[in-house]
This record gives structure tokens, C-alpha cells and sequence, in this order.
């Protein structure tokens, strides 16, 4: 499996790019302000189509290439952030939503095709979104009211993306959770914009944290890539959900 990534400049936001294999249909994760012209080098780069674009919410810094990403692919989202995607600076609130508009440069362009994630991904295995990428959706709300953090099993092929002390499990897979802005290395994503609340983002790490194997691989919406395991230790935030 092909793991990628590119940032978008505006936030510095992450966007990943995933695929079975070279040659075939990808899913993009996260496009914002500024994202296309990375995924669209990465997409020439390992002969890829773009298959499905899926957000792990509807924040500005998350979605805003969305469309120009995805042209006429669907684009996925919890249905409780469906109503963002209407607006999404807007929905961030002010003084925000201006800062972010100033810096996108670019105004907002509702994707095509957009619809809530597939039942399939959120029960038992999870479902295909593209082929060869099974995903398997789990809710986290606090961050958003639809924050989603997104499954995606396999033999990762992740050129200069993973860190070299992250090893396969004992099968030579690694599990990777695309965890938004739901937690980061040693912080968790903020809960004062509109939608956010902060019981549900305690709840939500409480569930991960218990829920996940250690041996999980973050792939946060900004900064570094870590580890569950070392994220219950370093991590102020999943140390006091934890009670410890």
C-alpha cells in the first residue's frame, strides 16, 4: 500500500494520498488551501487517479482543494459536518474565517459529488472506498461535531513518511489511524471553535486511547507523525484521560 503526503501552505495542513499499488486509484485525505498542485505531482509521480477524496472533518484548512482535487470522484464526510461544506470558512467563525480567507487567496468551491461516509466504513472491517483501500471510520467528535478518525490497514510503502523506529507489527503490516485534528504529537486539537466542545474530545481520546492498539501510527492533520504507545506516555492530554 502507498502512503503519501503533501502540505498545503495556508495552516500548514497535511494531506495524504493512499493507494493500493502505483498505477491505480488513490484516496486523498484532507485537501486544503493550496493542496492540489502537491497532489496533483504526487498523482503524475506514481501514475495515480484519484478514486475518492475523504475528509476527516470540514475545517477550511481540511477541504478547501477539495474540489479541485476530486472533480467529478465523490467526496466523503461524517454526515454531521455535511452542513459545513457550505461554507467552511465561514463555519470557523471570526476573527478566523477572515484570516483564513485572506491567506487561501482562493474563494470557496463546493465539490461536485459530495455525501456522508459510507455505512460500510463504520461497522465491523470497515469498506472499500477505493479499490484495494479498505477504511474503516471511527467518530471523534470535540473538534467538530463530525470529526472522524480514518482506519487504513496494510504493507505501507511510505517513502521518508514514517519514521525509521516505527516498525511493522508482526504480520508486516502497520495500522494506520488518520486522526484529523483529533490528537497531534503530545497535543490534542482545540475545542473553542464553533461545533467544538470539549467533553467530547475527552470522551473521543478516552475511547482511542483504549480502543487502539499501541502500536498504531498517527497521521495528524498538522505536525509529526507518532505513535499511540508514545503518545500515552508524552502526551499531557491522553495522560490525564488516561487518570494517570
Amino acid at each position: 500500500m502507498l502512503l503519501l503526503r503533501t502540505t498545503a501552505p495556508v495552516f500548514d495542513a497535511h494531506c495524504y494520498v493512499i493507494a493500493a499499488a502505483e498505477g491505480g486509484d488513490a484516496l486523498v485525505v484532507d485537501p486544503g488551501a493550496g493542496a492540489a498542485d502537491g497532489v496533483a505531482e504526487l498523482l503524475e509521480r506514481y501514475r495515480l487517479g484519484v478514486g475518492a477524496v475523504v475528509l476527516t472533518h470540514a475545517h477550511a484548512d481540511h477541504v478547501w482543494d477539495a474540489a479541485a482535487v476530486a472533480g467529478p470522484a465523490p467526496v466523503y464526510v461524517a454526515a454531521p459536518d455535511l452542513y459545513r461544506l457550505d461554507d467552511p470558512a465561514a463555519a470557523l467563525g471570526e476573527p478566523l474565517a477572515t484570516t483564513f480567507l485572506q491567506l487561501a487567496g482562493t474563494p470557496w468551491r463546493r465539490p461536485e459529488t459530495v455525501v456522508p461516509l459510507p455505512s460500510a466504513t463504520l461497522a465491523g472491517g470497515g469498506g472499500l472506498l477505493v479499490p484495494g483501500v479498505v477504511v474503516r471510520a471511527l467518530p471523534a467528535p470535540g473538534h467538530t461535531e463530525g470529526s472522524t478518525v480514518l482506519l487504513v490497514r496494510g504493507e505501507v510503502d511510505a517513502p521518508r513518511l514514517l519514521p525509521a523506529d516505527v516498525a511493522p507489527d508482526d504480520d508486516g503490516t502497520h495500522l494506520l489511524a488518520l486522526c484529523g485534528d483529533v490528537v497531534f504529537a503530545r497535543s490534542v486539537g482545540r475545542t473553542d471553535l464553533p461545533g467544538g466542545d470539549e467533553r467530547e474530545m475527552s470522551a473521543t481520546l478516552r475511547t482511542l486511547v483504549r480502543a487502539l492498539p499501541p502500536t498504531t501510527v498517527l497521521l495528524p492533520g498538522h505536525g509529526a507523525v507518532s505513535l499511540l504507545s508514545r503518545e500515552r506516555t508524552t502526551n499531557p492530554y491522553l495522560r490525564d484521560v488516561l487518570g494517570r
